[in-house]
């Protein structure tokens, strides 16, 4: 399985790792389409539903971050020296953080609701009061969300260089973002079109917002690691720290919050164990 995917992806597209990062970058951000768009066909998922859906992506990124990421940067690219990826990882936590406080949190514009740590908008930054501001605002939270991915799909194509033995590891992380930008992207789009937005609209804009962040992150993510091969595992690091941010800050504490935190659980360890598969079927 590995050597036959990994010969038609090297046939198709070639080897060079800034053309690998832009073709991974779009077939992320067209899977995040094909999720904003099923809306359109499973016009009312239950909760239930989309909890475990959104389980599921938290588990494929929990294993991502650790098996494409954490783990190679330290042993292949720092020489066994944990310190520069560890580094990246603290670096791409405190930005994510750092981030959710100057933009407040998707699920405050949509619901209203706000925690105390998120960002502090003026009362009339309302989706019901002022649609055209809370989209703006609800476009900046998500795109803060999808900057790792793009970034980590395009450190794992830098990483590999070119190489076709080392493709197929950045080839189970690119599959791995871009399941879980399925579910993610339904979510988007339900989330909207309860805040009272165009089901149609909505679910179209949401994959042209995905394309424009993760397109372009991934070819950046892959420019760097090849201009400046000493950065590579804080590169790693700091897609990986700002994946798990997302995972603990934001997936997992809104599953946890309708009653449906046993499927939820259930659905993270699905996404853990494909994910593990694809990183043993792909990996060199």
């Amino acid at each position: 399985m590995q050597s036959g995917f990994v010969d038609l992806f090297v046939d198709l597209v070639g080897t060079d790792p800034l053309i690998n990062g832009l073709v991974g970058g779009v077939i992320i951000a067209t899977m995040n389409l094909f999720g904003a768009s099923l809306v359109l066909i499973w016009r009312d998922p239950s909760e239930r539903a989309l909890d475990t859906a959104l389980g599921f992506a938290a588990g494929v990124m929990l294993a991502a971050a650790f098996t494409s990421l954490i783990i190679p940067g330290i042993e292949e690219y720092s020489g066994g020296n944990p310190i520069p990826t560890l580094v990246g990882v603290g670096l791409g936590a405190l930005f994510l953080d750092r981030a959710d406080g100057l933009v407040p949190h998707a699920h405050y514009l949509l619901t209203g609701s706000r925690r105390s740590d998120a960002a502090n908008p003026s009362q009339d930054l309302s989706v019901d009061e002022s649609k055209l501001t809370g989209v703006i605002l609800f476009i900046l939270a998500i795109t803060l969300h999808n900057i790792p991915e793009g970034l980590a799909v395009g450190v794992g194509f830098g990483a590999a260089a070119g190489d076709p033995l080392q493709i197929g590891g950045a080839l189970s992380l690119m599959l791995a973002i871009g399941i879980q930008n399925i579910p993610e992207g339904l979510a988007v789009s339900v989330a909207a079109i309860n805040a009272g937005l165009d089901r149609r609209l909505y679910a179209v804009f949401s994959g042209i917002r995905s394309g424009v962040v993760e397109i372009p992150l991934a070819v950046l993510g892959a420019v760097a690691v090849v201009a400046i091969e000493p950065l590579l595992p804080y590169a790693m690091g700091f897609a990986a720290g700002a994946m798990l941010f997302v995972i603990s800050d934001e997936i997992i504490p809104e599953t946890h919050q309708r009653g449906y935190e046993r499927v939820a659980t259930l659905g993270l360890m699905a996404g853990v164990i494909i994910m593990l598969y694809l990183d043993i079927a792909l990996a060199a």
